[in-house]
């Protein structure tokens, strides 16, 4: 495939940034606003040719790909078992490279048979053998972002939105160029709309500790992180419309129908997976809410929409679109992500929220004490924590990509090879963590990219592509990955703007670690 012209206009445009162009901009897949998932992913619906010649060169040993698939409907329904009840995720996979001696082997991931009939995959768990799956040459992106199984589209209005289209379709490139528009016309809105929205999130906080001596974290967040998005993105206030304050409550709602085989939920485990696991929600007990989340977005994307009828996009489509990529993506990277970092801050104790706060405050009065993407660039401790949060808690961890041809996949050790048609399935945190590539790679290091440090980040692809690599129309990088990066940088800003330490408790939660404030340190130079 050849290169795309047309890359991220977000930062690249208008902001000072340290990455490098790329050269190769069609080696990469993914989008955080925006998702892929698996309609037909049976291998088995017809033989696979006989592996020909590997047409790549490889140094490294021939290795026959460890494990198998098992007893059909009873192996996958075993393995499911193991990996939301028995041993859980991440032992799911220690165990079985343990016993391969191998990162990369066969085996059935969830949700198996009745909702997906072939839970067939071949793993890649360390940081050379996940990056094919950036690679739009080698792998097919269509319908593959859940995996194994795709979601009904009417949870999407009827359409197969950004996340589930492969770069090869006509319809990918043009709904990425809306997104690619919708940033940049929006960009002057972000940091002022973060500052008004999140100053409510620690106004909020800060009156709960006051009155109750805690404060959750994530209940605060999830209604910043909605009204910041809808007002930096389309200028409108949810409060202010019949949505008011449900909008999160209705997305989280519209998220689990989705993505709810998939999800270990809490509920006692033989109601959770003889239902849960087994059975898709109907699509018609959203619906209501739904709607309302629709007519909120087509009302607030007129300029949007104008854009999306000049590319010939229906503006039905389109605010599909933008519903999906602005509540699943961002909203749902910002409440998985905000907590995560605010729980690798935490936990780094005073020495870092000091280091923080000196070099925050000094770099934004050098500025003229205001909050700039050029003050922010002048922030490598600030900007090198959150890359680490990124790489050791990446907010989607699974990736999947089906392969087009015949491929050799390299690990470290040894050389594969992989069948066309066979889906390639890869768990980020395990190739992120990559003792290889990465010092204390289980360890939170938060100046672990600053200076020579970031010649690592190459190896960070929260964004579903290397770090240093631009999002454009010919890869599936996240569209939105620049301006993830700069909101998740702008509470770090924020937070130690406003206080010199805090102490938090973390629990857990379906989504991720629950965030309690237990205290807040204002400000004190």
């Amino acid at each position: 495939m050849a290169s795309s012209t047309l890359s991220s206009p977000f930062l690249q445009l208008e902001f000072p940034s340290t990455k490098k162009p790329s050269s190769n901009l069609n080696r990469l897949s993914f989008i955080p606003s925006q998702i892929k998932v698996k309609v037909k992913a049976s291998v088995s619906e017809k033989p696979f040719p006989p592996i020909s010649e590997p047409k790549q060169l490889t140094k490294l040993p021939i290795r026959k790909i460890p494990g198998d698939y098992g007893i059909p409907i009873i192996t996958p329904f075993k393995n499911r078992l193991d990996y939301f009840y028995n041993q859980g995720r991440d032992e799911f996979f220690k165990s079985r490279i343990r016993k391969y001696n191998s990162t990369v082997f066969r085996t059935n991931v969830p949700p198996g048979p009745p909702i997906a009939q072939n839970p067939n995959v071949v793993v890649l768990l360390d940081s050379k053998s996940f990056p094919i799956l950036f690679d739009v040459t080698k792998v097919e992106k269509r319908d593959v972002f859940t995996g194994t199984f795709m979601p009904s589209t009417d949870l999407t209005g009827g359409y197969r939105v950004l996340s589930y289209l492969d770069p090869s379709e006509p319809k990918h490139g043009l709904l990425k160029r809306l997104i690619f528009f919708q940033l940049k016309s929006r960009r002057d809105h972000v940091i002022p709309e973060f500052r008004s929205s999140y100053s409510e999130l620690f106004q909020t906080l800060e009156s709960e500790l006051a009155s109750k001596g805690k404060s959750i974290f994530n209940d605060a967040n999830d209604q910043a992180g909605f009204n910041f998005l809808a007002r930096s993105l389309f200028g409108s206030n949810p409060g202010d419309s019949s949505l008011g304050r449900d909008g999160p409550k209705i997305v989280q709602k519209w998220v689990l129908f989705q993505l709810s085989p998939i999800l270990k939920l809490g509920l006692p485990q033989f109601l959770e997976d003889t239902i849960i696991h087994n059975f898709r929600l109907p699509p018609s007990l959203i619906k209501k809410d739904y709607q309302r989340l629709y007519d909120f977005f087509y009302q607030s994307s007129g300029f949007v929409l104008d854009e999306a009828e000049r590319l010939g996009i229906s503006r039905e489509e389109a605010c599909h679109n933008l519903l999906f990529a602005t509540c699943f993506n961002s909203f749902g990277g910002m409440k998985l992500f905000f907590p995560n970092l605010m729980k690798w801050i935490g936990r780094g104790g005073m020495k870092l929220h000091t280091q923080l706060a000196m070099e925050i405050r000094s770099a934004v009065r050098s500025g003229g004490g205001v909050v700039t993407m050029a003050a922010m660039e002048n922030m490598p401790l600030m900007k090198s924590v959150v890359y680490e949060a990124f790489r050791i808690d990446p907010p989607v961890p699974l990736q999947f990509g089906k392969a087009k041809r015949n491929l050799v996949i390299e690990s470290h050790e040894h050389a594969y090879e992989v069948k066309e048609g066979e889906m390639l399935f890869g768990y980020q945190p395990f190739a992120t963590k990559d003792p290889k590539i990465f010092d204390r790679a289980e360890e939170f290091v938060g100046d672990r990219f600053v200076g020579e440090g970031e010649k690592l980040l190459k190896h960070v692809v929260w964004s579903n592509g290397p770090e240093t690599e631009n999002s454009s129309v010919g890869n599936k990088q996240c569209a939105g990955k620049d301006f993830v990066m700069l909101f998740s940088r702008l509470l770090v800003v924020e937070l130690f703007m406003r206080y010199d330490s805090f102490e938090i408790q973390v629990g857990t939660s379906p989504l991720g670690p629950s965030i309690t404030i237990t205290s807040l340190k204002r400000s004190s130079f």
